[in-house]
């Protein structure tokens, strides 16, 4: 009986010169993805920390004093602990409610709404400008921005003056009103009219160069082929530049939605606002509160909510920006 001779069979090749490699290369990514992941905050850690001492800690402090009665004395102030009575009392006014939560609210809402139309508007003006007249016309917008705030309301002010002022001579030359008996300022609609004027003239030519900035990157041929299809001005603007430039008008959105909500100086400068109180928003309400009344803990109850509804405005314009770059991904 012969016997089958078979070679032996060969050593299988040994594995782990690749998961030694694949291996380090595992260790290589996930340092890689450790540095990209701390880095960042290592070098904005110096602001945060600034930051962090010149808002968090007042933050805390107004939080802090809005759950005490705050009594200023010589030399200092005591601070008695009374736990949320200050918000109960606040919440449980129908003044708060009626006058300074409304005048905050639709305040905020007619001036973000007539800013980023406005805005838009001069926006596609602009743009349809050439390069000499857009160049001197965005100068002249920028001059509004850049005029501080307590300037802009001194000369609103000045415009709708009684008697003296020229808005009412040109209304009483019209025999529209009496200049010699209206006074624009002790009524709530004119004075928050005026002040819209005020906020929407100063706010305007951010939007304006903003929304150019985002006009100036779409292509024309867009334009041109809707056109061809017969589009019209509106059509061309609603189907084409604002889906293009979506994300710009979500950011000055968000931003003059902040910006108004916080609005004092324009408010608090014109006259009549520190004597009614159905002229004032959240902010003059908090300072009037805490300086003009000592009362400090009711001030700072209102300052709380006023941080706490910009905050919930914040967190929606983040969400809303994180969900955008997710959607161009």
């Amino acid at each position: 009986m012969e016997e089958t001779l078979t070679a032996p069979a060969a050593p299988a090749p040994s594995k782990e010169p690749a998961r030694s490699g694949r291996t380090e290369s595992e260790k290589a990514l996930r340092k890689k993805r450790r540095v990209a992941i701390t880095r960042p905050w290592t070098l904005l850690a110096p602001s945060l920390v600034v930051l962090a001492g010149l808002l968090l800690w007042p933050l805390i402090q107004v939080g802090k004093l809005s759950l005490q009665s705050y009594e200023v004395k010589f030399g200092g102030g005591v601070g008695t602990w009374t736990g949320f009575d200050n918000y109960r009392a606040l919440l449980s006014q129908d003044e708060f409610w009626k006058y300074v939560v409304a005048n905050t609210v639709f305040f905020a809402v007619a001036c973000v709404v007539l800013t980023i139309v406005l805005g838009t508007l001069v926006a596609l003006l602009l743009n349809r400008l050439g390069t000499v007249w857009r160049l001197i016309c965005g100068s002249a917008i920028m001059a509004a921005w850049a005029m501080p705030a307590v300037t802009g309301t001194q000369v609103w002010v000045w415009i709708f003056a009684p008697e003296d002022g020229i808005a009412p001579k040109l209304a009483g030359s019209l025999g529209l009103i009496d200049p010699a008996t209206t006074n624009w300022f002790t009524e709530r609609l004119p004075f928050y009219a005026i002040a819209t004027l005020n906020v929407v003239h100063h706010g305007f030519p951010f939007v304006a160069i903003t929304v150019l900035a985002g006009l100036v990157t779409i292509p024309k041929e867009l334009y041109e082929a809707g056109m061809i299809d017969g589009a019209n001005a509106w059509q061309r603007f609603w189907k084409i530049t604002v889906p293009a430039i979506r994300p710009v008008f979500m950011v000055v959105g968000i931003l003059s939605t902040i910006w108004d909500f916080k609005v004092f100086t324009q408010i608090f400068m014109m006259p009549g606002a520190d004597s009614q109180e159905e002229m004032l928003n959240i902010g003059t309400y908090s300072y009037l509160k805490a300086f003009a009344a000592d009362d400090y803990g009711t001030g700072a109850a209102s300052a709380v909510i006023l941080t706490l509804i910009l905050l919930i405005i914040t967190l929606v314009y983040i969400r809303t920006l994180f969900k955008q770059g997710e959607e161009d991904l």
